[in-house]
């Protein structure tokens, strides 16, 4: 297959991958256990303060492996149009979110993690590194932000 398309500006890749960030309800979310088990769930978020906010139960294997490797890689999209989030994260209970944080996954998802029966923490995800691009032509240039500072 010949890519004939002219790939887009980081400017337009940051723009895009903003719109992206506010708009689309569920991201993946893949983690392993310290035996190498892999889990891959898509799960709500938001991003507030520059951060992506994710809730979960803490007893599934997605709330045990964020809790124990505090590190996180988040994707959007398909193979053709993908971003992918690598970060630090960090858990908080429901009694322990920032208030803001928590207002901004509810006004997001309609779902308040703090007032459901079950048990549900949070996690924070501070980007370190974040890759966008559509199609193979934007191999090249598809970082958009390393070592947590925006590089556009």
């Amino acid at each position: 297959m010949k890519i004939t398309r002219t790939p887009r500006t980081p400017e337009r890749r940051k723009r895009d991958l903003l719109r992206r960030l506010e708009t689309e309800m569920d991201i993946w979310v893949p983690t392993a256990d310290a035996d190498g088990v892999p889990c891959l769930v898509p799960l709500w978020f938001v991003r507030h303060e520059e951060c992506l906010w994710l809730a979960t139960r803490p007893a599934t294997p997605t709330g045990r492996n964020l809790r124990e490797g505090r590190r996180a890689r988040l994707a959007l999209g398909d193979t053709l149009d993908v971003v992918l989030i690598d970060g630090d994260a960090e858990m908080y209970g429901v009694d322990e979110v920032p208030a803001d944080a928590a207002a901004a996954f509810l006004a997001k998802t309609g779902w308040d993690p703090r007032a459901d029966e079950a048990p549900y923490v949070f996690f924070r995800v501070r980007p370190r590194t974040v890759q966008a691009r559509n199609g193979e032509h934007e191999m090249r240039g598809r970082f958009l932000l390393r070592d947590g500072n925006w590089l556009v």
